[in-house]
């Protein structure tokens, strides 16, 4: 079974064996925070109830982003009864006006290495945010007080971080990945550079990070997932000048294939104004 694992002072992280994706929560003297709710009714209701092992406390969500990793699991922990979900404003209308793309997407990225799983989305009830963040909005647990921002598009449109100032801790979703390569298939390659770099403003020495799959981190680690989008950016601005083609520019990428092919086809987009 999955539990938590305290990282700082009431901050706890669940690693989901499935995808390694992971779960935060943030406990205050009211209300306790769980940040992304895994991918199906199941995986869900195990993480209600280890969260019921830390804390009675009301719940109150966030999704990172639209993803179904992220958020599928939201209608098991916030339906009945009704809890507030908080995520940025363009993943709650994709959750809220396209669920059925959503899930889509998730059912045929997963159906070819995970049929099961994929079944189980194509079932799994889809409960969009309640509440749109634009920019940055500040949740007051209890004694506690965490920030949910937007620092810019990356990994999505709409990711948002949790700030834990008194912990000194950086949720930052899938703007950030410990046990696989960065996925780019939604992704603005060239403005996910400018959203690091202010994720790492965030940032001091002894700042834990909790990426969105795979151990907890620091800065260092962002550091260097920064640098490898710094180099990826200039390859696909100087290519673009050019015209390159994609699959020439990937070749030379600082990341794998076939995330090199999507991470350039996406950047392309970006410069010609997508």
């Amino acid at each position: 079974s999955t539990a938590f694992t305290e990282i700082a002072d009431r901050v706890y992280v669940l690693r989901q064996p499935v995808l390694d994706v992971n779960v935060t929560l943030v406990v205050g003297d009211e209300t306790a925070l769980v940040v992304d709710t895994l991918s199906t009714a199941e995986q869900a209701a195990e993480l209600a109830a280890a969260v019921r092992s830390v804390t009675p406390a009301p719940i109150t969500l966030v999704n990172t982003h639209h993803h179904f990793d992220h958020c599928f699991g939201n209608a098991t922990l916030a339906a009945d009864p009704p809890r507030p979900i908080y995520a940025h404003e363009a993943a709650a209308a994709l959750l809220r006006e396209q669920p059925g793309l959503v899930r889509r997407e998730a059912y045929e990225e997963m159906l070819p290495s995970a049929p099961e799983l994929a079944a189980e989305l194509a079932r799994t009830r889809i409960l969009a945010p309640t509440h749109a963040v634009r920019h940055e909005t500040t949740l007051d647990l209890g004694g506690r007080a965490v920030t949910l921002r937007h620092l810019g598009r990356g990994h999505t449109e709409g990711d948002l971080v949790v700030l834990v100032p008194d912990a000194d801790v950086v949720v930052a979703g899938d703007l950030i990945e410990e046990s696989g390569p960065l996925a780019f298939d939604d992704a603005y390659p060239l403005d996910w550079v400018e959203t690091l770099a202010a994720l790492l403003r965030l940032t001091d020495d002894g700042t834990r990070v909790v990426p969105g799959h795979g151990a907890v981190v620091g800065p260092d680690f962002v550091r260097g997932q920064h640098e490898q989008l710094v180099a990826l950016g200039w390859l696909i601005r100087e290519a673009h000048c050019d015209r390159v083609p994609v699959e020439q520019v990937a070749a030379r990428a600082p990341i794998d294939a076939p995330a090199a092919v999507t991470a350039v086809r996406r950047g392309y987009v970006e410069l010609d104004g997508g």
